[in-house]
């Protein structure tokens, strides 16, 4: 399983890189999809995000992670290889942060940071009250954490004993204009996480097999769970690594040739 998810992880940065290039000089949100690639891919293999009424949800609050989501339900079968040749384009439903297509995967719109945790409360308490098994993964950025509706969220959380409700922090301690300790150090997040009453784990958000242990070993709790996984924006592009240009840039034919060598060459290396 684990080196399935390995090549869904390859198959989808490569894709993300393909679907940067296809916008031009407009440029996309390489820093953050790349930094949530491992995150959606564990997810969606370990979650049950089947077409059917009853099923776990998943929203993306940080909506500018979008080409990793879309490149994750494509891996998964939500979407044709086709459909992410339309990428922010005109006439087309795939859009720079996420546009409400259920058929597509895509349950929620995203973009308005803070309010998918919000999102994702309001649901978990309607599963909550259809008696459903299933649950609400949302994932937000560190970055995003500055916003003040993200505590609120997480205090109904608690409140309501919303143990069918999963947050994962892209913890990339970047955000738009720069290092998130430098705008609003956030500290330590996960003792902030389990102070609003979560049971808390911290893990390497780009390995895989730590990310599914565990999802696997939180299943069951009966808190909210909140997961601070470390990751790096921009993670395997050396070119964009510690930069601001990672939250958004267009990628010329000979950066787009550098970065597919370096995620080929980091995959050889047998990650």
């Amino acid at each position: 399983m684990i080196e399935k998810l390995t090549d869904q992880c390859k198959a989808v940065k490569l894709k993300i890189l393909e679907m940067t290039a296809s916008t031009g000089k407009n440029g996309a949100h390489i820093g953050g999809s790349f930094s949530a690639v491992e995150l959606l891919v564990a997810l969606l293999n370990s979650g049950d995000f089947n077409r059917g009424g009853d099923r776990d949800r998943l929203v993306l609050s940080k909506g500018h992670g979008a080409m990793a989501l879309y490149a994750a339900l494509w891996q998964n079968g939500f979407m044709a290889e086709e459909e992410l040749a339309g990428f922010d384009k005109n006439g087309t439903g795939l859009y720079g942060h996420p546009h409400r297509n259920p058929v597509k995967g895509l349950d929620f719109s995203g973009g308005s940071l803070g309010l998918g945790l919000s999102y994702a409360v309001g649901v978990a308490i309607g599963l909550k009250k259809k008696k459903s098994s299933h649950k609400v993964y949302v994932i937000v950025g560190d970055g995003e954490c500055d916003e003040g509706i993200v505590w609120e969220a997480l205090m109904c959380a608690a409140n309501f004993h919303l143990n069918n409700l999963v947050v994962i922090v892209d913890r990339n301690r970047w955000q738009l204009d720069g290092e998130t300790k430098g705008i609003m150090d956030s500290s330590d997040l996960a003792l902030k996480f389990k102070s609003f009453g979560f049971e808390t784990e911290e893990a390497d958000g780009h390995d895989i097999k730590n990310l599914v242990d565990v999802l696997t070993r939180t299943a069951f709790s009966e808190k909210p769970v909140a997961i601070i996984a470390e990751t790096v924006k921009a993670n395997g592009l050396s070119f964009l690594v510690g930069t601001k240009e990672a939250h958004m840039c267009p990628l010329s034919e000979k950066k787009y040739l550098q970065a597919i060598d370096e995620i080929n060459k980091e995959y050889a290396d047998g990650k």
